[in-house]
């Protein structure tokens, strides 16, 4: 789920902006893209917190909108469609990159980028290149190097592009194998091509979907979510200071729903922040405590419930450790995970993780499981759920945690539960989604986040 956060600024670039002409060009823009895949990268930082930072008074503080929203398409396009760029590149870098050569690598990218998926005209995109290279003391010295690749670029990159199977070679190969292994060779493409398409907004509404649908030109789903395109900042959608919506993907919606009838319940919500399932269980009529380690991701709970004008009891713990005096009645567990089912949306993901990452975010989990258990009334309801296409993440947790504990069961979901789509609800009764499901009317439109969740209960 996805809502708004401020943040500190970082510092400024060393240099500053240049002026008037450099807005017209559209310099600023591209520099910030080039400081946004730096970061992410080259110094392995998560595009959120990066973009999130810049934003609120780093160096795209005062950029335009129309310059923000450029940085962010040449971003996420560098992203989704590396491997590809990475190919054509390489094919005219006869010696590779050179070392200590500072934004080099992110100036290449963004540049194939916008000359081979953007339509950007090869002469403004090879000029802008060059000046960012000129503009980075470690970069300057390789200034005709940009020119004469990214010439290359402009005149043979569509007949590499041809050759490639685009799904396969923007998928890094650790996770390609994982995939393979998991789910088998078609899928495992399905999966990689719905990341090369950005993921349209959906909407968790609290009244009316019909009414917000047709005010922010969107549609109505299934499962009352709205979703329309990406068009801007989300703070400035009619209804979001008023608190009648939030972000929040589809398949991110289904677990809370998984729990059934919650009026008068006391709930607890592990693992909150930033608040998306705790209002969920709020506006169903759960009296809710929401658990989350981080004071800081806590705070933005409460700022994001206040919004919506909800309120819950909030507790700053450790979900795996904690234990109040009073047993719940149902628990909600959104595990911190590895987030490989959001690669739509977050195609830094690939370039971030590792499967060094899963295996301990795995035994975080089954912590989690275990706490989460010893908590729950006899014959109460838990929750278990991650944005994760892992098994190990998903249904090897489930497995593991009935043969660690005998009085778990799955409480199998119904073949038509969720919304009537029988094909997320697994045989054995847990949810399953993937990305390139919910096929709409066009890629646009179309997907979801890839999700894990299992309804479990306790016996005696």
């Amino acid at each position: 789920m996805t809502m708004t956060a401020s943040k500190s600024a970082p510092k400024a670039p060393s240099r500053p902006l240049s002026r008037t002409r450099d807005h017209q060009v559209g310099l600023p823009a591209r520099r910030a893209a080039t400081n946004l895949l730096d970061a992410v990268l080259q110094k392995k930082q998560p595009l959120d917190d990066v973009l999130g930072r810049a934003q609120d008074g780093g160096y795209m503080f005062d950029l335009p909108a129309r310059d923000r929203a450029l940085a962010r398409a040449i971003v996420g396009t560098s992203l989704r469609r590396r491997g590809q760029l990475d190919a054509v590149l390489n094919s005219f870098l006869e010696r590779g990159l050179p070392a200590k050569a500072g934004t080099l690598y992110p100036i290449l990218l963004s540049g194939a980028a916008q000359l081979r998926f953007m339509n950007v005209p090869a002469h403004a995109a090879l000029d802008l290149a060059v000046r960012l290279a000129q503009w980075d003391p470690k970069a300057k010295r390789y200034d005709k190097l940009v020119n004469a690749v990214l010439r290359r670029v402009a005149d043979k990159g569509t007949e590499i592009l041809s050759k490639l199977n685009a799904p396969r070679v923007n998928t890094p190969d650790w996770l390609w194998d994982r995939w393979i292994l998991a789910w088998g060779e078609e899928r495992a493409l399905e999966i990689a091509a719905s990341h090369l398409v950005e993921a349209p907004l959906d909407l968790t509404v609290k009244s009316d979907p019909e009414g917000w649908a047709e005010r922010l030109e969107g549609r109505v789903l299934p499962s009352g979510s709205v979703r329309l395109l990406p068009k801007g900042r989300i703070e400035e959608l009619p209804g979001f200071a008023e608190g009648e919506w939030w972000v929040q993907d589809v398949a991110a919606s289904l677990p809370a729903k998984m729990l059934g009838e919650l009026a008068g319940k006391r709930v607890a919500d592990l693992c909150a922040a930033p608040g998306g399932k705790t209002a969920q269980l709020l506006l169903a009529g759960a009296d809710v405590v929401a658990v989350d380690s981080s004071s800081t991701r806590l705070k933005l709970l409460e700022q994001n419930l206040k919004r919506l004008g909800l309120a819950a009891e909030t507790i700053q713990a450790d979900a795996a450790t904690w234990q109040p005096e009073e047993r719940f009645d149902a628990i909600l567990l959104d595990a911190p995970c590895s987030s490989t089912g959001t690669i739509r949306r977050h195609p830094d993901i690939p370039y971030l993780k590792s499967d060094k990452d899963i295996a301990e975010l795995a035994g975080l989990q089954a912590r989690l499981l275990d706490n989460a258990v010893s908590l729950l009334k006899p014959g109460g309801t838990l929750v278990y759920s991650t944005c994760s296409l892992e098994p190990e993440e998903g249904e090897a947790q489930v497995a593991a945690l009935m043969a660690r504990n005998p009085a778990i069961r799955i409480d199998p979901l119904r073949p038509d539960e969720p919304f009537g789509d029988t094909e997320w609800a697994q045989a054995s009764g847990i949810l399953r989604t993937f990305p390139f499901q919910f096929r709409l009317d066009s890629p646009e439109w179309s997907g979801m986040d890839g999700f894990f969740a299992a309804r479990l209960t306790r016996e005696g």
